[in-house]
């Protein structure tokens, strides 16, 4: 595991047309090994999710993000592919249903970037559209 710095850039667009982004850098750990770069780190204040540890799976043809603590999911991204999973809150939990659009990623030992555009549902009603950059540097990386 290497110690890098993670910026994640997020755009979520709604129905009624209203666009929320959300633009954040934190330290995190990541390990690249046979085509597969895994990283995680803390969510907080900032992200609205404290107390919840976020690991992303990145693979040549998919990417998984596994949430545990305050909120636990696990999302599976596939180019084309529609899947459903489970958003555990303390206040209860829902089945949304993710429809991912496009993956383009380019990881490698060194970290890379990965960007997913994806529409989440739930109960078959489109909720959002979003878009989610993450880009990972080794700390003392330029």
């Amino acid at each position: 595991m290497k110690d890098v710095v993670i910026s994640i850039n997020s755009t979520f667009t709604f129905e009624e047309g209203e666009e929320q982004r959300m633009e954040f850098t934190t330290d995190g750990y990541y390990f690249y090994e046979d085509q597969v770069g895994c990283l995680s780190y803390e969510e907080s204040e900032v992200t609205g999710l404290p107390g919840t540890r976020t690991s992303l799976f990145v693979m040549p043809d998919q990417v998984v993000v596994d949430r545990e603590g305050t909120v636990t999911s696990r999302m599976v991204f596939k180019e084309g592919l529609k899947s459903a999973f489970q958003y555990a809150t303390p206040f209860g939990s829902a089945t949304m249903g993710i429809n991912t659009r496009r993956i383009a990623q380019n990881m490698g030992e060194s970290g890379g970037s990965v960007e997913i555009d994806y529409v989440v549902d739930m109960e078959h009603v489109v909720a959002s559209r979003n878009r989610f950059e993450i880009s990972v540097r080794e700390i003392g990386a330029q």
